[in-house]
Order: C-alpha cells, then sequence, then structure tokens
C-alpha cells in the first residue's frame, strides 16, 4: 500500500473523492489516501492549508487533487510553483457513447510545458491605448517535457510532434524547437518533426490519426487539449497529470486531477459524473507502477460508457454511486 496525499475542495469534490474511495477499497487498497482539506473555506482560514497539502504532496511524490474554487490565489498554480511542475500529460481520447459533431476518432497525447509562455507575466498597461506583457521559455523545463514526450511514444506509435509558432516566435518558440530537437536524438526509434501550432489544429480535424504525442508549449497545450475534448464532445471528461522532476528527467512527483470544475449548481445531489476523478486515480495507479490495473481501469471508465452506462450530463440514468459500481463490475470481470 502506498501513501499519497488527497487535496479536497469544492463543490462535487466530496463526491468524486468518495467514488475514488469507493474503486480504491474494490481494487483492495493499493493506495492510503493522507487528506488535506483544501475547500475555500479551509484556505481563507488559514495560509498553512496550502503549505500543508504542499509539503504533503512532496514528501509522499504523489497527490489526488480535487475541484478547487479560485477567489484570489489559484491552488493550482501554487502547487505548480511550490513543487517545480514543469509538464503537464493530458491523454486524449474519443469516448464511445459521447454525442458530439466530430465523427472522426481521435487518440493523442498532449504533453505540455507547464512554466512559462505568456502565463507567468500577468503584463501591464502602458497608458491608456497599450498593454505588454513577456513571453518566457526556459531550457530547463522543456527537456523535461521532450523526454516525457519521448518516453511517452515508446509506449504508443512512437511519433512525436512538436508544435509552436517557430517562424514568428523565433526567439521562444526558436529555443522551444531546438531543445526538442535536440533530445530527439536519444530516441533514434522514434519519430519527431514540427508542425505550426495553427496548421496543427486544423490538420487534427482533417488527419486526426496522423498524430500520437504532441508537445507544446504552455498556453498552445491549454488551448491544444480544451480544443481536442471540444471535438471529443466534452471539456470537462478525461483528466490530467502534472509533474516534477529529477535532474536526469525522471517523474519524482505526480499530481493527478480530474478536469471539469467544481460544478456548485449538482453539488451534495450525488448525480456528479465521477468518470474523469476515475481516470485520474488509474494514472495515479499507473505512476505508482501498477501497471496493469491503471490502464485497465481507465479502459473500464470508458467502456461503461461506451455501453450506456454513464451519468445524466451524458444522457444517461446512473448517479455518482452507480457510475462507480459499475466501473468496478467491468474491472472485476476482466
Amino acid at each position: 500500500m502506498r501513501e499519497v496525499a488527497e487535496l479536497n475542495g469544492d463543490g462535487i469534490a466530496a463526491e468524486l473523492r468518495d467514488a475514488v474511495h469507493l474503486l480504491n477499497t474494490a481494487l483492495g487498497d493499493p493506495v492510503a489516501f493522507k487528506p488535506v482539506d483544501w475547500s475555500l473555506e479551509a484556505r481563507e482560514k488559514s495560509d498553512a492549508t496550502l503549505d500543508k497539502g504542499i509539503e504533503l504532496a512532496a514528501s509522499l511524490g504523489a497527490a489526488m487533487k480535487y475541484p478547487t474554487v479560485t477567489r484570489l490565489l489559484s491552488p493550482n498554480q501554487v502547487l505548480r510553483d511550490r513543487l517545480g511542475l514543469s509538464v503537464i500529460h493530458r491523454p486524449c481520447r474519443t469516448y464511445p457513447g459521447v454525442s458530439s459533431n466530430y465523427t472522426g476518432e481521435l487518440d493523442i497525447q498532449v504533453v505540455r510545458v507547464a512554466t512559462g509562455g505568456t502565463y507567468e507575466d500577468a503584463g501591464r498597461r502602458i497608458g491608456y491605448h497599450s498593454a505588454v506583457s513577456i513571453r518566457i521559455m526556459e531550457r530547463t523545463p522543456v527537456e523535461h517535457a521532450a523526454h516525457f514526450a519521448f518516453r511517452l511514444a515508446e509506449r504508443h506509435r512512437r511519433q512525436v510532434v512538436s508544435a509552436s509558432k517557430y517562424t514568428i516566435q523565433q526567439a521562444a518558440d526558436g529555443l522551444f524547437e531546438e531543445v526538442v530537437a535536440e533530445v530527439a536524438k536519444e530516441y533514434r526509434n522514434t519519430e519527431h518533426r514540427r508542425e505550426l501550432f495553427d496548421a496543427l489544429l486544423a490538420k487534427l480535424i482533417i488527419y486526426p490519426g496522423r498524430f500520437d504525442v504532441i508537445v507544446t508549449p504552455n498556453e498552445y497545450g491549454d488551448f491544444l487539449s480544451d480544443a481536442a475534448y471540444g471535438l471529443i464532445g466534452s471539456i470537462g471528461l478525461g483528466a490530467s497529470a502534472a509533474y516534477a522532476f529529477t535532474p536526469s528527467h525522471q517523474p519524482n512527483i505526480g499530481i493527478f486531477d480530474p478536469a471539469g470544475g467544481t460544478a456548485p449548481d449538482i453539488a451534495g445531489q450525488g448525480i456528479a459524473n465521477p468518470s474523469g476523478a476515475l481516470e485520474a486515480y488509474g494514472y495515479l495507479l499507473e505512476y505508482l507502477g501498477h501497471y496493469d490495473m491503471g490502464p485497465k481501469l481507465v479502459s473500464a471508465v470508458r467502456d461503461c460508457i461506451g455501453a450506456g452506462e454513464k451519468t445524466a450530463d451524458l444522457g444517461g440514468t446512473l448517479d455518482t454511486r452507480q457510475f462507480t459500481e459499475a466501473v468496478s463490475r467491468r474491472i472485476a470481470s476482466r
């Protein structure tokens, strides 16, 4: 049994947590969760609340994080800054049984540099008519992202695309592409090519099968993953993971969380869709070394949705607990 920090949040966070606990018990308790209350109320009462969660995640090397309300300080940004989380990984795959205007099959892995870009500079106004912000790119986080992307591709279709605006942003995006190309030389059996980011978005819609792992700078990865899930049918589906790394580019801290927000309008009703939280738990298990159980869990979530066993937001009839139990049954039958 491995101890993992549990960063509890707001709105439907408690229901998502309960779903993960139910599945963890059904799987024989491979994880011992160590909870910290990260609700807005707890964070506003004491600054030590954030510190406690961050220190616990750092000491244990892994955490499940649930949706949190941001009023002034973003818990997600604090986590990234304090733990040195430099890479975000978000799998984007078509869900059978989810209605969408897009009829193609999508199966890509988005690897995003989690630092720099324009997100780390709030910018400033210059008089009435102008404003300016600085775009930042650092070599080390790009190295982490590139190594992660190529190692991920070795387990998939051995293809990495780096996407940026390197013809226009020649300094920042030029450095990004330079670093990825250097790292690519260490992975001779994996194809690498670069694409202009705007062209990539169009090609992804027209030729989705051409892409496997896509590594991008910070804001581009944010745009790409949301666009991909828009094609899939819901940006609230799925999950992501954020990682910190050793100097040799090995992940040493992993934070796992579902997509989607706190959904205060349905909080406490027991009808929240837990699929993202369950997938995040599956990625956590894989990170902890459960290479069979983790992917099996993620597949079970998708199979349930494809078979029509789904929550009301996806057109089904199951509540949170019923969906979790359906996933548990599918895992047990395999």
